[in-house]
Formats: C-alpha cells, structure tokens, sequence
C-alpha cells in the first residue's frame, strides 16, 4: 500500500480516542491560583487544587450531590467544598462533611474518582488512565525549562480540530510555506523516518536563518538583517501523546498535547534557545545567570503566537472540511504523515 491510498483508508483517524495510560499535560504550573482549576482531558472533567500545605490534587470535576461542577467551589481545610450546597470532598474523592447533615444521618457513601498528578518541568502532569500504570510511564522529560543555559518561551491555545489535524500540522516540515518570514528554517527535505509503536522521528535536512554562536547573536531575533541561511539538521519526533523538534544545537520546540474531545485540543508549545555556544557564560555566578534566564522568560512569546495563529486558522479549515464532507479524500506526500497516522491507531488500540 503506497503513501496515498494509506492516508485515505484512514479518514477514521479523525475520530479515534486517546492512549488514556500516558501522562497529558492539564496546565502550566502558574494556572493553577488559589481556586480550583477545572481543565478537560478526552471529555474527563477534572479538578486540580492545592491543600494548604502545596501538595496537589486532581479529582473528578463532579459533585455526586446534583453533579455540578467541583471547580465552582473552594479549598476549606484541606477539603474542596462544592459551592452550590457545601458538601467537602477529600483527597481520595470521598465525601468527608454535609453542613446539613442530621444526627441521624450518615454521611452519603458517595466516591469520585481521583487522579495521579504530578508537578514537573513547568507544568501540570496528569494521568487519565489505570492508575496502576501510571509509575510505569514517564512524562515527557523538558530538563530545558529549568536549566540555566536555556532561555524559555511558551504559549497555550485551543486548537478547534482533532488532536490528529494537529500533530499532522506539527511533523510536516513541507508547511513552514504559510508562515514565510516567522519560520525559523528553510528548504526542508525528508531524508529518512525511524519508527516504533511509541514513536516517530522524521528526520530532515534543512537551512536555519539563526546561528546562536555569539554574544550578539541573539539579536538575529529581532532583526532580520543579521540572519543567514545555513544547513542545519531538523529533526521531529512525535513521541506519543507529545511532539519534539531540534534545528541544529541553537533550538529546541515542543508541543505538549491535552487532547480534550474530537473536535477540540488544548496544547501548549515550548521554544528553548540554547546558551551552550557561550563558554564565558558558563563560568559567570549562578545568580548572575538565573537573572539573565528569568529576564529573559517568554522573549519569543509574539513570534509562537503569531505561528500558532497562522496554523490554526489552517487546522480549523481541515477540521471544517472534514466533518463537512467526511468522505472527501486527502492527497498526501509527506511519509511523516502516514507514520503518524499509524501510531495513534497503534496507541489507540493499546488503551482498548
């Protein structure tokens, strides 16, 4: 079976669920304030908060009372109050306190589900699947965000599409077309693809406008009479459920996936300019270095917006066209593609 007649037998990837036993990102750490969060994860309404001595929590976004949301409410003693008729719930989803209970009541054997979370590299890890495996598998490693010699960017957005339409998006170097003088690379071409059941990586030959090797180099991001095309390696991996790219040694991108039902994806993309090339900085004092870091937190910020709102626009019209006209077949030439759409059946049918 060749490239194309592969994309169209696989229309039904578009409705195809998630791996639910992988670790999805619900938010960046900052998000989660004083009051609960509520967040989706493939039609799961969550909750996460935390109790008062910082540790955090994920629950099921349900009070069992009238099925209202959890994340309305409120964090009293450890406990999150529900806000319409007070009841608390603890951390393992049991209900702890009704206000109104009678003496001759018992507290309602009622129980929603609670979720492993964990806090790591930036952000907020939750696990939506057999709790028993969630020690089995790891996040996606992002050592960049708190590495000194890494200055961070990153953006969340709302992708109306399948998370499929997305990742397609991401692994298709051949796109950077639409974004003309924004992308950060030229003149790709698909050398070869390496593949297994967890993941793909396409790798490309191709030009990069920045080389990050000097002190002043950094300015090449703000003006672009200093850039220069040379030949650097682009590589893309989709490493289920997450996307990672590297263009040369100078930069680093990823998205992180919470795909939140068939039409819609919540998704955050990272942008990491690496520092390495910099001996001298290697040696100046840590404080000295983390204050450059800080300072220098989300200086990419308007360039990902600006992409993500080119891409969207793009995805959207994909997404549109295909619940318009599902029968309607795609003529693809991108391998990359093809291999994608194989591992999400693959995990797909692993969760089943």
């Amino acid at each position: 079976m060749n490239a194309l007649s592969s994309i169209n037998n696989s229309r039904d990837i578009r409705k195809l669920g998630i791996n639910l036993n992988h670790w999805y990102v619900a938010a960046q750490i900052s998000e989660l304030k004083n009051q609960p969060l509520g967040v989706t994860l493939w039609n799961q309404p969550i909750v996460i908060y935390r109790d008062n001595t910082g540790k955090i929590y994920a629950l099921e976004d349900r009070c069992p009372h009238r099925q209202v949301k959890l994340s309305h409410g409120k964090l009293i003693n450890n406990q999150l109050e529900c806000a319409y008729h007070g009841w608390r719930f603890n951390a393992a989803g049991e209900c702890a306190e009704v206000p109104y209970l009678a003496a001759n009541q018992k507290l309602p054997n009622c129980k929603i589900r609670n979720y492993p979370v964990i806090e790591k590299d930036g952000f907020i890890w939750v696990f939506p699947g057999d709790e028993t495996l969630s020690n089995l598998v790891s996040p996606l490693p992002l050592p960049e965000w708190d590495h000194l010699n890494y200055i961070v960017s990153y953006t969340g957005f709302d992708c109306p599409s399948h998370y499929s339409f997305l990742i397609e998006n991401l692994m298709d170097m051949y796109h950077g077309h639409l974004h003309q003088d924004l992308q950060a690379w030229a003149n790709p071409i698909l050398q070869h693809i390496d593949e297994d059941d967890n993941k793909v990586h396409a790798h490309y030959q191709a030009q990069s406008y920045y080389r990050i090797n000097r002190e002043w180099a950094v300015l090449q991001l703000f003006i672009p009479a200093l850039r220069k095309l040379h030949p650097e390696p682009l590589d893309v991996s989709y490493i289920y459920p997450h996307w990672v790219a590297t263009l040369g040694e100078d930069f680093k991108i990823c998205c992180l996936f919470c795909p939140v039902s068939e039409t819609k994806t919540r998704a955050y993309l990272i942008h990491f300019t690496s520092l390495n090339a910099f001996d001298k900085l290697h040696i100046l004092p840590v404080w000295f270095r983390r204050f450059v870091k800080n300072a220098s937190f989300n200086a990419a910020k308007g360039l990902l917006n600006n992409l993500v709102r080119q891409d969207l626009v793009m995805i959207e019209e994909e997404q549109q066209a295909y619940l318009q006209h599902p029968e309607r077949k795609n003529y693809e030439l991108n391998k990359a593609l093809v291999s994608v759409q194989k591992l999400i059946k693959t995990q797909f049918q692993k969760s089943i």
